[in-house]
């Protein structure tokens, strides 16, 4: 990853959008407990082809498919019985422990989400220099029971339990060739400081933090996002602070919110506007893409430095930050 002393980000002003719908569009089943992971075995190259054309829409950071890799995901699929995309390539005899079948599963995905960034970006390169990003995507712990617990943030199990749980991910992160890691959807303060503490293990790796919020000033778990980003002004390996897969009409009071206690930079990426009907399984409302670009200018006047898109959203609406940010 890069040394300390490339930590300056203010190259960076348009992040991505999303990669499961952008997936889902292109005729990807993503419905199984690795969500957009699955992918990752069944068509790496469509992953590669939702990543240039992120940078082809005027992303400067582009994240890496692996929001749902870990162990405890591979442990899930098992589970609920549904066939494994890489059981052939996990590697260990019949008598090797589950476990260690399962953190060697996670670590071979994880590494070929960043590979797959590495290599759009590599084209992207040919047509263009501008500089890229590459932030590797890691999601809570509650992204891998995949029953939506990363929306309320109460788990069942101890802190040490879910330092472990980040610290799996960082320690192959940690050898790759990314540029810093994007810890998402964050519903609580206890995960935040799970997060930091097992970022310690690995001096070497920066990220930044950022959470899931119910409302204009609170995340998702309850908590003040105030209080969240004063914890998080204290810690050097954490790069920005921000808010994702939340409401568009709660970002402008939630960047203030950040801003009463930090001075790091503020990341923001909302879901599209829609609303998600858990009971039939669907999105429902719409989207406007040129409403999303003028949205994107009132967050940055509000103080957000890098601005993109969760759920929901597009290289169209990455395009639209692009020309909002640029005029």
């Amino acid at each position: 990853m890069k040394p300390a002393s490339q930590f300056d980000i203010s190259g960076i002003r348009v992040l991505d959008g999303g990669m499961a719908t952008e997936l889902e569009r292109r005729g990807c089943n993503i419905s199984g407990p690795l969500w957009s992971a699955h992918v990752l075995a069944d068509s790496p190259e469509t992953i590669e082809a939702v990543h240039l054309s992120y940078l082809e829409a005027g992303a400067d950071c582009i994240l890496t498919a692996s929001y749902q890799v870990s162990a405890k995901g591979y442990t899930e699929l098992d589970q609920a019985g549904m066939p494994h995309p890489r059981r052939a390539r996990i590697g260990g005899s019949q008598d090797d422990k589950p476990a260690k079948k399962y953190q060697e599963a996670a670590a071979t995905a994880l590494r070929q989400s960043i590979e797959l960034a590495l290599a759009a970006r590599e084209k992207y390169h040919q047509l263009s220099a501008r500089p890229i990003w590459i932030g590797v995507s890691l999601g809570p712990y509650g992204a891998a029971l995949h029953n939506g617990a990363e929306y309320h943030g109460n788990y069942d199990l101890s802190f040490a339990e879910l330092v472990q749980f980040h610290a799996e991910r960082l320690a192959v992160v940690e050898k790759t060739q990314a540029d810093f890691v994007a810890f998402e959807t964050i519903p609580s303060i206890e995960e935040a400081e799970a997060i930091v503490e097992a970022l310690h293990q690995q001096p070497t790796v920066h990220g930044w933090i950022s959470f899931t919020c119910k409302d204009n000033q609170h995340i998702a778990h309850g908590e003040k996002l105030a209080s969240c980003a004063e914890f998080l002004d204290k810690q050097k390996q954490i790069i920005a602070i921000g808010i994702n897969c939340t409401h568009p009409k709660f970002i402008a009071p939630l960047i203030r919110e950040i801003k009463q206690s930090t001075q790091k930079p503020i990341v923001v990426y909302p879901n599209s506007g829609e609303g998600w009907d858990a009971e039939h399984r669907r999105w429902t409302g719409t989207s406007n893409t040129a409403e999303f670009g003028h949205l994107a200018r009132e967050w940055a006047s509000a103080g957000a430095q890098i601005i993109g898109g969760c759920c929901r959203t597009s290289p169209e609406h990455v395009s639209a930050i692009h020309q909002a940010l640029k005029s």
